[in-house]
């Protein structure tokens, strides 16, 4: 045996042990007859001196009067004479023999005082463990089957040893069972015990849970410890386990850690249906085996509850939204349940009252916020989990309250989103015009989640001449001021179209009433971008400006698509740099695709992708506008839009020549009357005579004022569109008035009449001078 192992054994063995001791063996005469080698090291004398002598006189009369003193104790302790002249604290034990005449008549067993002490310690601390500690200790041989207990496991679970020994813990503890942590699978203990005993790595701190004999409809958790025990000769005994009932500290920290959660979860979405899907999934199966959240049908519209209490004969009308654990087992996108609860029901008093109400294991937790029901939630618990403590009730008011805040914020949400939804909708044209010059399809789409409704829109204006405006912006943000600001600008827009303006002067209006605050507070619209477009079917030529917006695609008529090449210029309100606009012709059948940047642009999308994806979408010959808008959202919008979209879809047509005459003429009085006649001809040869005096009369008033107020050159045009358009363009920039000739006046009437006889007139202004335009209906006679 290696010394290493001896001093081991002798650390654990009874001191006073034959073979570890120092051992004296007296004869009646106290003449020592025996020394062992113990005590050869122990006094220092070599067995030859010590021999022959008396005790008294080799190791001193403390000895001797220790060794036989007529108290009784059995352990005594004193000093001895050592051979080197020092003193020897010793602890004696003296133990009577034969005392045979001549022969051994005692046995004195000797160790230091030091070592006497130390062992003395060690059993007491053993003793301890087994009848006085706290810890529970269990002793498991190497199949995993109990060795041993101490008291406290007796006192705790009600078993003897005799109960525990041969047994396994799933045996005596058939519910049972390891604590998962980590959301890792809990291993089984027999499987924790093996793992110990294979690799001797101890393991610390796992978490097991049960009922116990003495407590079985109660769960008790307990932090367990294992380490692997070995013999002096490195042999496995088995495994001992410690235990303590941590059942109190472990339900704090589980609820402490709860609440942290719920911080970290409730409040994430402005979704009802989500949110009661998040406390039902935080509360379940922790907390409460079944968790059941219902709400007032009234909050899911987005109305105000109202007080409930004030009409106690009917029943609320109530919807599940989550059920974890319950009959229903509803998921967060199921839809929500009916529910009618019996009268008396915990959860009718609950809604009644304002307040939780605990029976048995079942607790109705009210959903309040500022002081209104809004609906209930319902824990349960099922045997052998306890009933809800008034610190657990407390724990489901503050989970249930923190919900009812999120669920009232979307409530809200739900309200405020309708509502700028509808005023959106309002505010975007329901059916747009449709010119005989272009063919139109739009779509709008809203954000999806709480995002919502934001600040897209678009428009067709007709214009003089049978030309067509193309309008589309964005309005940065979301909700009811965006959608307000959104009315508001394409008002402006509307308002600024009918002046006949080129697309780069109206943005620059547009751009000043956009930095103008409209109060004293600050409340300008910034982040507005627009893009305006005027298309002549006469000419077959488009002009546009955009103003931070993203360009318009153009689609041939061959069905190829890109972007078109058009200056940016600055957004709206933010004002001192120019707008460009660029011109270009548009074949017959060209399509313009006007957007905004919610279909091509996302968090996870560059823009570039997407726009390559809308040409794509886009590029598809042979399809109607309105299956092409289609396309366009369902390919190149992601799955779900992040903002609002816009689409406007335009195929360009062009009038052809039998719908258009003009006449280039020199300003002289004389050309009117020949004007009047070329115009009557025209007419009839279009089928239309029962228009014939009006036109008459518009063409020589018109004609006449280019002759002696414009100057050349001098033009007249007549377009036949839905309706009769005349033009007269001349080289003067001064605009006409309609006045209101007196009764004796002679002239001065000329205006008023064709604002008399036609739909409308007006004056739009040219680089090289202006154009006095009327619009006369075709659907009736002169």
């Amino acid at each position: 045996m290696s010394s290493d192992n001896m001093r081991a054994k002798t650390k654990r063995a009874d001191p006073f042990d034959v073979p570890t001791a120092a051992t004296v063996v007296l004869d009646t005469l106290e003449t020592i007859i025996g020394w062992s080698s113990a005590a050869e090291e122990l006094f220092g004398y070599p067995t030859a001196e010590a021999l022959g002598r008396p005790v008294g006189d080799l190791l001193g009369d403390a000895v001797r009067r220790a060794a036989f003193q007529e108290s009784g104790r059995r352990y005594a302790t004193c000093p001895a004479r050592h051979r080197g002249g020092r003193t020897v604290p010793v602890a004696l034990v003296s133990s009577p023999l034969g005392h045979a005449e001549g022969g051994a008549a005692w046995l004195l067993s000797a160790v230091s005082v030091a070592r006497y002490q130390q062992w003395a310690s060690d059993q007491a601390m053993l003793n301890g463990l087994s009848e006085q500690s706290p810890i529970e200790i269990t002793i498991y041989d190497t199949q995993a089957r109990g060795k041993w207990i101490n008291a406290a496991v007796e006192k705790r679970f009600g078993w003897t040893l005799e109960d525990w020994i041969g047994r396994r813990a799933a045996d005596l503890l058939p519910q049972g069972a390891v604590l998962s942590q980590n959301g890792e699978p809990a291993p089984t203990l027999d499987n924790v015990i093996k793992r110990v005993l294979d690799t001797g790595k101890p393991l610390i701190d796992l978490r097991y849970h049960s009922p116990t004999r003495l407590d079985p409809h109660h769960d008790h958790i307990w932090s367990c410890s294992y380490f692997r025990m070995q013999d002096d000769d490195g042999r496995t005994l088995g495994v001992c386990e410690t235990a303590v009932d941590i059942t109190d500290r472990y339900v704090v920290r589980q609820r402490m850690a709860l609440l942290s959660r719920a911080g970290g979860r409730l409040g994430q979405t402005l979704d009802i249906a989500r949110t009661a899907d998040d406390l039902a999934d935080l509360a379940a199966p922790e907390f409460a085996d079944v968790v059941q959240v219902d709400l007032l049908e009234t909050v899911l519209r987005g109305e105000e509850p109202g007080e409930w209490t004030s009409r106690m004969s009917a029943r609320p009308d109530l919807r599940r939204m989550a059920d974890r654990g319950g009959s229903l087992a509803v998921a967060g996108a199921a839809p929500p349940h009916p529910i009618e609860y019996p009268p008396g029901s915990p959860q009718l008093l609950c809604l009644t009252e304002g307040h939780p109400v605990a029976r048995d294991r079942d607790l109705a937790v009210p959903l309040l916020a500022r002081e209104t029901v809004l609906g209930l939630v319902t824990f349960q618990r099922l045997p052998p989990r306890d009933p809800f403590d008034s610190e657990e009730i407390s724990l489901a008011e503050e989970l249930v309250s923190r919900t009812a805040v999120c669920v009232d914020n979307g409530r809200r949400y739900a309200r405020e989103h309708a509502a700028a939804l509808m005023l959106q909708r309002d505010l975007l044209p329901r059916h747009l015009p449709e010119p005989m010059a272009v063919d139109v399809a739009h779509r709008y789409l809203p954000a999806a989640g709480a995002v919502g409704v934001g600040g897209d829109w678009y428009d067709v204006i007709p214009l003089s001449g049978a030309r067509v405006a193309l309008v589309i912006g964005d309005v940065a943000g979301h909700g009811m001021r965006a959608a307000a600001t959104m009315g508001r600008i394409r008002t402006t827009v509307a308002a600024l179209a009918a002046l006949d303006l080129a697309p780069e002067e109206l943005l620059a209006r547009l751009d000043d009433l956009v930095a103008r605050p409209l109060g004293e507070e600050d409340d300008r619209a910034m982040g507005v971008t627009c893009l305006y477009a005027i298309y002549d079917p006469v000419a077959q030529h488009c002009l546009m400006a955009r103003a931070g917006h993203l360009p318009p695609a153009l689609v041939s008529p061959e069905g190829h698509a890109e972007i078109i090449d058009l200056p940016a210029g600055p957004p709206l309100g933010v004002g001192g740099l120019p707008f460009e606009s660029v011109g270009f012709h548009l074949p017959e059948g060209s399509v313009l695709a006007l957007f905004t940047d919610g279909l091509v642009e996302s968090r996870d999308r560059d823009i570039d992708v997407g726009l390559r994806k809308l040409c794509d979408a886009l590029s598809v010959p042979g399809r109607a506008l309105e299956e092409t808008c289609d396309g366009v959202v369902a390919d190149a919008l992601p799955g779900s839009a992040e903002d609002d979209a816009a689409l406007l879809l335009v195929r360009v047509h062009a009038l052809s020549d039998a719908q258009v005459a003009s006449w280039d003429l020199p300003a002289e009085p004389a050309e009117v009357a020949r004007c009047r006649d070329l115009a009557v001809h025209k007419l009839a040869d279009w089928g239309h005579d029962e228009v014939a005096f009006v036109v008459e009369l518009v063409v020589s008033e018109l004609v006449t004022n280019a002759i002696r107020y414009g100057g050349s050159p001098i033009r007249l045009r007549l377009i036949r569109d839905q309706d009769l358009v005349c033009e007269v363009s001349d080289g003067g920039h001064t605009s006409p008035h309609l006045l209101r000739a007196g009764m004796d006046e002679e002239g001065g009437r000329g205006l008023f009449l064709v604002a008399q006889l036609t739909e409308r007139w007006g004056t739009r202004y040219t680089a090289s001078g202006k154009t006095i335009w009327a619009e006369v209906p075709l659907s009736r006679s002169a």
